[in-house]
C-alpha cells in the first residue's frame, strides 16, 4: 500500500467525521484535532485530547506539552513530525464545564464515541507500537484503572500493536522537565521502543 492511499483513506475518515456530533465535545470544539503525520510509520503516539493550542490549530500535541514529547522523541530517535503519526483518543478538546477555560480529561462517554475513529485510524496505519502518552489514552486502549506509574515501561497487546505506555510530558513539566527523573522515565521507556523496532526490522 503506497503511502498516497493511506493518506488518502485517512483523509476521508477525517472529512466523514469532521462535523462528529456523537458526543457533547462538539458543542465547544474550534475544530476536530484528528491526528497528523507519516501514516507509513511504525509507530502510532496517542494522547488523551486536544488543550488550547491544539483547539486552535487543529493540531495535537503543539503546546508545550507537544514541544517536550517531540523533544524527546527526537533525542531518542532523531525522528521529527514527518517520521511517526500522532493522534488522541478523542479529538475535540475537553474542558471543565465546556467553558473552554480549564482542560480536563475526557469522560468515558466521550472516549467511546471517538473510539471508533481511533480504531479506523490504526487500521489504515497498521503500526508495530502504539505508544500511550499518559494515563487517559493508557487506561482507555488498556481497559484498566491501574495508574500509568505502574503500566509505564512494559509492553501491552492492543489492536494487533504492541504497546508502551509513557508519562505525559504535561506530567513531567510539573516534575521539573527535562531535569526530572520522570523525563529520564519517559526516555528510557522510549528506547524500549526503539531497541523493539530494532530487534523487529
Amino acid at each position: 500500500m503506497t503511502q498516497k492511499s493511506k493518506e488518502n483513506q485517512l483523509a476521508e475518515v477525517q472529512f466523514q467525521f469532521e462535523e462528529c456530533r456523537l458526543c457533547e465535545l462538539n458543542v465547544t470544539r474550534t475544530q476536530l484535532v484528528f491526528g497528523e503525520g507519516n501514516p507509513n510509520s511504525k509507530v502510532v503516539f496517542i494522547g488523551e485530547g486536544p488543550g488550547r493550542d491544539e483547539d486552535l490549530q487543529g493540531k495535537p500535541f503543539v503546546g508545550r506539552s507537544g514541544q517536550l514529547l517531540s523533544e524527546v522523541i527526537f533525542e531518542v530517535f532523531q525522528w521529527n513530525r514527518n517520521h511517526y503519526y500522532i493522534t488522541n483518543i478523542v479529538k475535540c478538546r475537553p474542558t471543565i464545564d465546556r467553558q473552554m477555560i480549564k482542560d480536563r480529561p475526557p469522560e468515558k462517554k466521550e472516549i467511546e464515541a471517538c473510539h471508533p475513529i481511533l480504531l479506523k485510524q490504526l487500521d489504515i496505519i497498521k503500526p508495530k507500537v502504539i505508544v500511550t502518552v499518559g494515563s487517559s489514552a493508557t487506561k482507555a486502549l488498556l481497559n484498566t484503572k491501574e495508574g500509568i506509574t505502574k503500566l509505564r515501561g512494559n509492553w501491552y497487546d492492543f489492536h494487533g500493536s504492541s504497546l508502551m505506555p509513557i508519562f505525559h510530558p504535561s506530567y513531567v513539566l510539573r516534575n521539573g522537565g527535562i531535569r526530572s527523573p520522570q523525563y529520564q522515565q519517559m526516555k528510557s521507556d522510549l528506547e524500549l521502543v526503539k531497541n523493539f523496532l530494532e530487534i523487529e526490522k
